[in-house]
């Protein structure tokens, strides 16, 4: 059975615009309709990751927000809007990215992942805790925003599903799945079967290509995507991105864990073809890293120089902490106000430069790294 995934072309967050092209979009999957029964209360999982503008390409542009919350509320849908931001007060950060405003428009109602309740897993991680919120909702509509991520390469519709962690847990998660990729993209999978988003519809107009989630840049992809298998989505997502397979952790260990949608043959496109989209891939992350296809004694003695690793911007730097307190193995201090990295335990997540809010954390390339990085310039 193939995995079905709409793709529409859409340059505008105009309301009436995008509302038009979000309903020709889902029409190929039944339409709202399919996934909404009336009284139901339907959780709304936008990326809040930070309190940016929408124009950064940060987070769920509200446009979208608003066009999907009325969609579910017409459809008879008791609509909620709910996330655990990387950094910041929820509700900070809904009202800076403009989210908040479009809650009250559509009469829904925003809702701080603030309670946690603890599960039982089925995987690798017997015992995961997510926002009780999240678990509680009759339904989940995943509305990610498509971007380049550091750690993950790309985060897309799993990756989006973390934000269910709530606040300083998602360091300990860093840490529990350690340097691995692999343990990572594992989480995020389990994190997603626990409990499956019924419907995701992908914000990819504005997407955000370079050093995302965070400090990347913003680019035109004229793009929505949607379907109810979130690997399948994030697979056309790649695709659409132009990001290497084995670059896609997400995909990679889905396809190992025998996962629906991680297979080109299991993905059934729908809509407006691929071909209509840019070709341009997205500019990577500079902490994407080599290790693919190395064996692990060459992987551990060579770590330093197939990897990036996180680096102080002297001058950017105010010394605010955020990073220290963010730091999953609690690497980074302040000492005679200067900040400092144990580089030797870094397991490599990132969230010191996702969260950073003055885009004071700089990567160091290993020469491994600088050397595939010339040669990418030579071919271009």
């Amino acid at each position: 059975m193939s995995e079905r995934v709409s793709i529409g072309y859409c340059d505008t967050y105009d309301y009436k615009l995008l509302r038009q092209a979000v309903e020709s979009l889902l029409k190929p999957l039944g339409g709202i309709e399919a996934f909404v029964r009336p009284g139901e209360r339907i959780l709304l999982k936008p990326n809040l990751l930070a309190a940016k503008i929408p124009e950064k390409a940060v987070t769920t542009h509200p446009s979208m927000v608003r066009v999907v919350a009325d969609l579910v509320g017409e459809a008879g849908g008791i609509v909620l809007v709910g996330d655990s931001p990387g950094i910041g007060g929820y509700q900070r950060v809904a009202e800076r990215t403009g989210i908040a405003q479009s809650v009250r428009d559509s009469g829904a109602t925003l809702i701080p992942f603030d309670e946690t309740i603890e599960l039982s897993g089925n995987g690798t991680f017997r015992r995961l805790t997510v926002a009780r919120a999240y678990w509680e909702a009759d339904k989940i509509i995943n509305l990610p925003k498509l971007k380049t991520h550091e750690m993950m390469t790309m985060t897309c519709a799993v990756k989006n599903l973390f934000g269910a962690v709530v606040g300083t847990e998602k360091a300990g998660w860093h840490l529990k799945a350690g340097a691995s990729r692999q343990n990572f993209a594992r989480l995020l999978l389990e994190i997603y079967l626990l409990k499956k988003p019924v419907l995701n519809i992908v914000d990819g107009v504005l997407a955000m290509e370079g050093d995302g989630p965070g400090s990347g840049d913003p680019i035109s992809l004229n793009a929505l995507i949607a379907g109810v298998n979130p690997v399948a989505v994030d697979f056309v997502a790649g695709r659409l991105a132009g990001i290497p397979s084995a670059l896609l952790h997400v995909e990679r260990e889905a396809e190992i864990l025998g996962l629906a949608g991680a297979r080109h043959e299991e993905v059934e496109v729908v809509g407006d073809g691929l071909d209509r989209f840019s070709k341009r891939p997205f500019k990577l992350p500079a902490g994407v890293d080599v290790q693919f296809g190395l064996p692990n004694f060459l992987k551990s003695s060579l770590r330093h120089h197939l990897t990036a690793r996180p680096v102080p911007d002297r001058q950017r730097c105010v010394l605010c902490g955020i990073c220290r307190d963010a730091c999953p193995p609690g690497i980074i201090s302040i000492k005679n106000s200067v900040l400092s990295i144990e580089t030797g335990r870094c397991i490599r997540c990132w969230c010191c430069r996702e969260l950073c809010p003055h885009d004071a954390m700089t990567v160091q390339r290993g020469l491994v790294l600088k050397l595939v990085s010339a040669l990418r310039r030579g071919k271009a």
